[in-house]
C-alpha cells in the first residue's frame, strides 16, 4: 500500500469530512441518468427495487473513508459512493436511498430480517458468512494491517510481533478472528469499533498498543488523526470486500457483478476510490475475480 504523506489539503479534506473536496468539488460520482437504466424482467428483484424507487443500504456511519457521517449528516466515502452506483443502474435517486448503520456485529442479522435490501461496509467474503448470506464482488481487495502510535514505540517490525502484545480490533470481525488465529499469544481487546481502538491506543487503555484491521481503514483513521498514528507496512491477509447480499437474490447477484464489472472497465471505479481513499492512499485498482453467485 502506497500511502499519501504529502497531500495535505486532501488529509484537511479528511479531518473536515468532506471527502468529496479533493476530487474536484462537484465531481464525485453519483447515479446514473435515468436513461440509462435498463428494463428488468417484470418478477425480478431488480424489478422490485426500480418500481419501488427507493431501497435500504447498510454502510458504516463511523469508517473514515469508507462510510462515515459527514458535516450534512449523511455518510460519505467510498462505500457510500459504490452503494449509490448500484441504486442508480437501477434507476433509483439518491433521495430514493436510505442508509442504515451497519456494523460488523449485526450486518449478517440485517440482511437476515430485511432491515437492510443490501450491505457496502467493509464486508469482507469469507466461507463462514457465506452459510448465512450471499455476495457480490469483490469491488476491491484489502489487506489485514497494524497501526500503531507514531514512532511505532514498540518497535512492531512484523505480524508476528504482535504475539505477546495487547491488540485492539473490532467486536464480530474478521480481523479479530484473525488475531486469535494466528498470533494466539496476543492478547486481544474488542471494542465497538476501530476508532475506539485507536482512542484507547492512544491513551494507553488497557495496555493496547496496536489496532489492527483492513489496511485501508487503518489509512483513514491515521488520516484523521494527523500526528498521532502510523501505519505498518506489514499487511499478512487478503480482505476481499463483497457487497452482502439477502440468500436467493441470484438475479440482484448477477446484476450488481455485472455494475461492478463495468464500473472497472469505464473507469467509475477507479473514480470513486481516487476521490474517496485516494486521499490518503494511491493504488492502481484492478478487478479482483468475482466470488460467483451460487445460492
Amino acid at each position: 500500500m502506497r500511502v499519501r504523506h504529502t497531500a495535505a489539503a486532501c488529509t484537511a479534506a479528511v479531518l473536515s469530512l468532506t471527502l468529496a473536496a479533493c476530487g474536484g468539488g462537484d465531481d464525485t460520482a453519483s447515479p446514473v441518468p435515468s436513461e440509462e437504466v435498463q428494463e428488468f424482467p417484470a418478477d425480478s428483484t431488480m424489478a422490485q427495487f426500480a418500481d419501488a424507487g427507493k431501497i435500504k443500504v447498510g454502510t458504516k456511519f463511523d469508517q473514515p473513508l469508507f462510510g462515515l457521517k459527514g458535516l450534512s449528516g449523511d455518510p460519505e466515502g467510498f462505500d457510500v459512493e459504490v452503494a449509490k452506483l448500484v441504486a442508480g443502474k437501477l434507476g433509483i435517486e439518491e433521495d430514493g436511498i436510505e442508509f442504515i448503520e451497519s456494523i460488523s456485529k449485526n450486518r449478517q442479522d440485517f440482511l437476515k430480517n430485511g432491515t437492510v435490501d443490501f450491505i457496502v461496509a467493509t464486508y469482507t467474503i469469507n466461507a463462514e458468512r457465506d452459510t448465512e448470506v450471499d455476495f457480490a464482488g469483490p469491488v476491491v481487495v484489502a489487506g489485514q494491517g497494524i497501526l500503531v502510535k507514531e514512532g511505532n514505540p514498540e518497535g512492531i517490525e512484523a505480524a508476528e510481533d504482535l504475539n505477546g502484545k495487547t491488540v485492539c480490533s473490532q467486536e464480530g470481525s474478521t480481523s479479530a478472528k484473525n488475531i486469535t488465529s494466528m498470533f494466539p499469544e496476543a492478547t486481544l481487546k474488542l471494542l465497538g469499533g476501530y476508532a475506539e481502538c485507536a482512542d484507547a491506543m492512544r491513551d494507553g487503555t488497557d495496555g493496547i498498543v496496536a489496532v489492527s484491521t483492513d489496511d485501508l481503514i487503518l489509512a483513514g483513521i491515521a488520516a484523521n488523526n494527523e500526528g498521532d498514528f502510523e501505519v505498518l507496512d506489514a499487511t499478512f491477509t487478503e480482505e476481499p470486500y463483497g457487497i452482502g447480499l439477502p440468500e436467493g437474490q441470484e438475479d440482484f447477484c448477477e446484476f450488481v457483478n455485472e455494475v461492478i464489472a463495468d464500473a472497472y472497465e469505464n473507469g467509475e471505479l477507479q473514480k470513486i476510490f481516487d476521490e474517496t481513499i485516494g486521499a490518503v492512499v494511491e493504488r492502481e485498482l484492478e478487478q479482483p475475480e468475482p466470488y460467483g453467485c451460487d445460492t
